[in-house]
């Protein structure tokens, strides 16, 4: 190699190292894949039904059918837990990533156990605050899911109905009235659970939780709300 052309090599070289990656940056963005976390108790972890008939999975089966690529959920759920469980783990889970868009479903074991609505209102405010700093904070990608009714389904045979369903109220109405005053979304589902309460085919094995039919009408619903809540 005679110097003119080793000259030439080393501008060559130089100039690729110094190229901006423009071009990366662009396929990158043409193969973005949306991320979701799913916050919850039951409800979200769908217990007693396979991990992929839960509403946070078949929310995003739905999704990608509409060519809207999302990855797998990331789910920080367990059966039994209370606004302050679902805390706990959140703050042990020690999340640093942002997520395009999040869902929260919390309440029903706060109620179960009698809690008072003072303290879940407290409790699901710091909750919807973490939700929205793990949307990047953008409130409009948060999604807030009403607090099902287990006071029609046979487990709750024997117990008092009417308080159950009155008690849900409350909190269904203070979970509202804080999800919107933050501007952040809300899906009602709880209609559906006493509509489909007594039918076996809407419920799981134990006669209290929901089964893939009716978490399917939950996706159905957030698999619509979601493609607007990301133009948000």
């Amino acid at each position: 190699m005679n110097l003119f052309s080793g000259y030439f090599v080393i501008v060559f070289i130089i100039h690729i190292i110094l190229q901006p990656p423009a071009l990366h940056a662009q396929v990158k963005s043409s193969n973005h894949m949306y991320s979701y976390l799913a916050l919850g108790d039951s409800y979200t972890i769908g217990e007693q039904v396979p991990m992929h008939d839960n509403f946070p999975y078949q929310t995003v089966q739905l999704l990608r059918k509409q060519n809207i690529d999302v990855a797998d959920p990331v789910i920080i759920a367990t059966t039994g837990w209370t606004t302050d469980e679902l805390a706990a783990s959140i703050r042990e889970h020690n999340l640093h990533e942002t997520f395009s868009f999040v869902t929260l479903l919390i309440g029903v074991n706060n109620q179960y156990r009698g809690r008072s609505i003072e303290n879940y209102r407290d409790e699901f405010l710091q909750l919807l605050n973490q939700a929205i700093a793990f949307a990047n904070g953008n409130a409009l990608h948060v999604v807030v899911v009403s607090i099902p009714d287990w006071g029609v389904t046979p487990f709750a045979d024997g117990r008092d109905s009417q308080k159950i369903a009155k008690e849900i109220d409350e909190y269904n109405a203070a979970c509202k009235e804080i999800t919107l005053s933050h501007k952040c979304r809300y899906v009602e589902i709880t209609e559906s659970t006493r509509n489909h309460g007594r039918d076996k085919d809407f419920l799981a094995p134990d006669g209290l939780h929901p089964s893939a039919k009716e978490y399917s009408l939950w996706a159905e619903k957030l698999a619509s709300l979601i493609p607007k809540t990301l133009k948000g």
